[in-house]
Order: structure tokens, then C-alpha cells, then sequence
């Protein structure tokens, strides 16, 4: 098969414990914007592009990142023009957040949300 049916990644979903404060953190501390919030599931959308991150809540001790021999592996990353500065407002607003990595001219960082998502911004 030479062609795909599929065009894109239309969204994300993540696995949050409290569905309110998650959003409004997605919100206010990523600058995602929130398009719905209900008691079922908050959708926020990814800049100007089609991407949508859907959080929903569950009891469960799940997360949106993998292990691999032990060690967290995240399973979404996203792109930021301003790696010292995405990373700096993370640690202003005491997010749990990995020191900056270099990589042959590619900068990157891991961070967590509050209900311990772990992911990867990168440029």
C-alpha cells in the first residue's frame, strides 16, 4: 500500500484523577485552550493546528506514559520555540520538571502534570 487513510493525529487522550483541576492546570500553567469541560471529559485544544488533548477522569492508577526495564518513557511530546523559557515557567509554577537535555543541536525536556503524566518538549 502506498497511501495511508490516515491524515493525522485528530487528539490525545490522558488519563487525569481530577478532571476540573486538570483542566484548569492545562489551562492557566500550559496555555492549552479549553474548548469543553463536562463531568465526562475536557477537551483543549493544541495552538492554531487540529490537535486536541482529551483528558478524561478515571480512578485508576494509570497514566499516559509507558515503562520500558523500569523507567518512564512518555508517550506525547510537544514542540516549544522556547525551550528555557517553557522550562523556566514550568519550575516558577513548581512543576516537576527534568533538567534540559542537548542533543546534536536538539534541546528537550521531560515534565509531569499533576496527576503524573509524563512528557517531552522538545525544538
Amino acid at each position: 500500500m502506498s497511501t495511508s487513510f490516515i491524515e493525522q493525529v485528530h487528539y490525545n487522550r490522558i488519563p487525569v484523577k481530577d478532571l476540573e483541576l486538570s483542566a484548569h492546570w492545562y489551562r492557566d500553567i500550559l496555555g492549552l485552550p479549553l474548548l469543553s469541560l463536562n463531568e465526562e471529559l475536557a477537551i483543549l485544544k493544541i495552538n492554531e493546528g487540529s490537535s486536541l488533548l482529551i483528558l478524561v477522569p478515571t480512578p485508576d492508577d494509570t497514566y499516559a506514559h509507558f515503562t520500558v526495564n523500569g523507567t518512564q518513557a512518555f508517550s506525547i511530546a510537544f514542540t516549544s520555540r522556547d525551550i528555557p523559557g517553557f522550562h523556566q515557567h514550568l519550575t516558577d509554577h513548581k512543576v516537576k520538571v527534568d533538567d534540559i537535555q542537548h542533543d546534536d543541536g536538539h534541546a528537550y525536556f521531560h515534565f509531569h502534570d499533576p496527576n503524573g503524566n509524563k512528557f517531552q518538549v522538545h525544538w
